[in-house]
């Protein structure tokens, strides 16, 4: 069985600034392991248990990016013959841990909120609010700096989502202390961790969902298969294309791998010049980037598009 692998001739494995993912991840995790001494040490003297729960939280957001900066690290690392495809996954691996944890996270958020609305405690307001407004600064700049990154990669928008919610947290807990301090409603506190906590559940299935699929090989949703093979099937030299698999290996790389019917009985090199035009067709209109193809002439083979073996 002869495979011809070929990478589109656009096909850009570059990436502007490798290292500065990595530097931004790390100040993250300085900034985020000082947040959650603070506001642990803070939550013991003013016995506040919300400042209590968001270091506990923001002390699983600190291992989330520590998982989030391994991934990134290892991500880099190149290919080798017991590892053909290097670490690729490694980030959409790292995303897929950590945005089961924002579940994980978000449920125990719920289930302390619901036990102190029905049973609110006193709390020295002052000491929170200074602390809440230190977790703002600090999980504010840590935002910031992974915002543009969290756009374009699953493994810096599960970290950004970790920080985010920090952040949210801390606001929550900053209103809640002031409104503690000045009319002393307790259960100011609950409300805010609960919608916070919803918000989470949110977006941490979002992002579960898409790196389960990448994980699973999944057909990316963007792209549909049979607008895919008619689109081929217009290439002259080519009668049909079936047995077609596609997937993503991570976000920068997608995969297609098919049996092709020629019409005639070609040579290597027509074959060459029809993978050619295939090839930049597939990255052009669809985004394509890595196309393997079997060629076959008057095979008896199944010509289903989807081939189950």
């Amino acid at each position: 069985m002869a495979h011809n692998h070929a990478h589109s001739p656009n096909d850009s494995h570059g990436h502007s600034h490798p290292d500065l993912k990595g530097r931004k991840l790390l100040l993250s995790i300085l900034l985020n392991i000082g947040i959650t001494v603070a506001q642990a040490i803070g939550g013991v003297i003013s016995g506040s248990l919300s400042l209590l729960s968001d270091a506990l939280h923001n002390f699983s957001d600190v291992l989330s990016l520590v998982v989030s900066y391994i991934a990134d690290r290892y991500s880099k690392k190149d290919a080798s013959v017991t590892k053909t495809f290097g670490y690729k996954r490694a980030e959409i691996i790292a995303a897929f841990v950590n945005s089961a944890t924002l579940i994980v996270v978000a449920i125990y958020l719920i289930y302390e909120a619901v036990l102190r609305f029905f049973n609110p405690h006193t709390i020295e307001s002052g000491l929170v609010i200074w602390l809440a407004v230190l977790g703002i600064v600090f999980n504010g700049f840590s935002v910031l700096l992974l915002f543009k990154d969290s756009k374009s990669n699953m493994n810096m928008r599960s970290a950004y989502l970790h920080l985010f919610t920090d952040m949210a947290a801390s606001v929550a807990v900053l209103i809640g202390g002031l409104l503690m301090k000045y009319y002393e409603w307790f259960w100011v506190d609950s409300l805010l961790t609960v919608l916070i906590a919803l918000y989470l559940l949110i977006m941490g299935y979002d992002l579960l969902k898409s790196s389960f699929k990448v994980l699973m090989l999944f057909t990316p949703d963007d792209l549909n298969l049979e607008v895919i093979n008619k689109a081929v099937c217009k290439i002259p030299e080519i009668k049909n294309m079936h047995h077609i698999h596609i997937w993503q290996l991570n976000e920068q790389e997608t995969h297609l791998e098919a049996h092709v019917e020629f019409h005639e009985d070609i040579t290597l090199t027509q074959f060459d010049e029809a993978l050619t035009k295939v090839e930049e067709m597939l990255y052009h209109d669809f985004g394509i980037n890595h196309v393997t193809i079997q060629p076959e002439h008057q095979k008896d083979d199944p010509k289903d598009i989807i081939v189950q073996d």
